[in-house]
């Protein structure tokens, strides 16, 4: 499966526990998640923008990004640059989020996000989503 940076931002804070971000830890477990290289740098400014807001300690980060390290999550670095630009043309995302949608599309994996637009790109291409039954 390939994870985005709303669901690791659920993981990181419990108060905004979501089905999906739940299923895609659990999974986990047993499996392993792809992610492009620019999720390495939204996680740590989504932890560190909560820093300021107080949401969140120096500390409660440096714990998270541990645990983060010893999951198996494999970073990407190879997008196909006219996939991206193309996914993020049709479907008016970002480039940041189109390349989630085309690491999912390239690898034939899941993908686990949150962000409604990128959900709404996803089921247009036929990427299956992960997605919490109930």
């Amino acid at each position: 499966m390939v994870v985005d940076a709303s669901v690791t931002a659920c993981w990181a804070f419990r108060d905004e526990g979501h089905p999906c971000a739940d299923l895609a830890l659990e999974r986990l477990h047993t499996g392993e998640a792809l992610v492009p290289a620019l999720w390495w740098f939204e996680v740590r400014n989504i932890l560190v923008v909560n820093e300021r807001r107080g949401r969140i300690t120096e500390a409660e980060t440096s714990v998270f990004l541990s645990d983060l390290e010893h999951l198996p999550i494999t970073m990407d670095r190879a997008p196909e640059s006219s996939e991206v630009l193309r996914l993020a043309r049709t479907h008016r995302l970002s480039a940041y989020d189109a390349a989630y949608l085309e690491l999912a599309q390239r690898t034939r994996a899941e993908l686990a996000t949150l962000d409604a637009e990128l959900i709404r790109a996803a089921r247009a291409e036929g990427v299956p989503l992960i997605e919490s039954v109930g």
